[in-house]
This record gives structure tokens, C-alpha cells and sequence, in this order.
């Protein structure tokens, strides 16, 4: 039987990590589940609840590691952990063209500025180092004669 629904993209969600790139399909109890990522793209496509063929494809940004990415499904959608090619190298777009499709959204929940995130470890950890400081310097003991001995 030839389906005379026809294809529609999935609402995708997306945000950057220093070395992945997560996609989100937004697609409630799906079936027929197929991501394809490849080294310059992915292409997605399943069927929502009501029988529908979703389909989305996707020219990245930027080269992945397409062998050490991965997706899992669940009953709301289904994330790709996608693994950069080059890691800690920000993506300001995820699609290559400079034009956002209608059915593409970045995730604020998830979202997060990384780049300089260094900086901010590095300065966290000197505190955390100058704390450790205060609190390890050795003083005098205080004297404990007025302690009772009844205990």
C-alpha cells in the first residue's frame, strides 16, 4: 500500500557542545526510525503516531566523526550525539548554508556560551587553590585545657 500522506520535516532542536553537536527530532512515538550521519550531513526520517513520514536532512556546518556519533530514541524524540571532527571549535550555525530552515530551532534549555570556558575553570580552580591555602595553613593549635575530662 503506497502511503498518500506526505512527508513533512520533523521540529528539530539543536545545541553546541566543545566536541558534539545534539540534535533533537521532536517526534512522539515514532517508528520506522532511521538516522543516517554521515561525514557532511544527516539525514533523518521515521513515522510519528498518526502515521505520517517525517523527513529531515540536514548539510552540516562543519566535517563530523560520523563512526563515533550516535542516536538514541525515545518516546518524545530522538537525540544524535554527534562528535565533531574538530573539537572545541564553536559552530555559530548548524546547517552549511547561512539560511535556517522554518522547522529549525536552537535549544536554550541546553544552550550554553563554552568558548572562553577555560578561562573561567582556570580562574575557578586559582580560587579554589587559594582557598585550600587559607584553610590548610598551619597556626598554633588552640589550647584545649578548659575541656572537660568527664568525657
Amino acid at each position: 500500500m503506497v502511503s498518500c500522506l506526505p512527508r513533512q520535516p520533523a521540529k528539530m532542536l539543536w545545541y553546541d557542545r566543545p566536541r558534539y553537536v545534539f540534535l533533537e527530532f521532536c517526534v512522539e512515538d515514532s517508528t520506522d526510525v532511521k538516522v543516517d550521519i554521515e561525514d557532511q550531513r544527516v539525514v533523518f526520517s521515521c513515522k510519528n503516531a498518526d502515521g505520517v513520514e517525517m523527513y529531515n536532512e540536514i548539510n552540516l556546518y562543519a566535517r563530523v566523526n560520523s563512526k563515533d556519533s550516535q542516536q538514541k530514541r525515545s518516546d518524545r524524540s530522538i537525540t544524535c550525539f554527534i562528535r565533531k571532527w574538530k573539537e572545541k571549535v564553536a559552530w555559530p550555525r548548524l546547517t552549511k548554508e547561512n539560511i535556517k530552515p522554518v522547522w529549525l530551532f536552537v535549544d536554550f534549555d541546553n544552550w550554553r556560551d563554552w568558548e572562553g570556558d577555560e578561562e573561567v575553570e582556570m580562574a575557578m580552580a586559582e580560587q579554589y587553590a587559594e582557598l585550600l591555602q587559607k584553610v590548610t595553613v598551619k597556626g598554633t593549635p588552640p589550647a584545649m585545657d578548659d575541656l572537660d575530662d568527664d568525657i
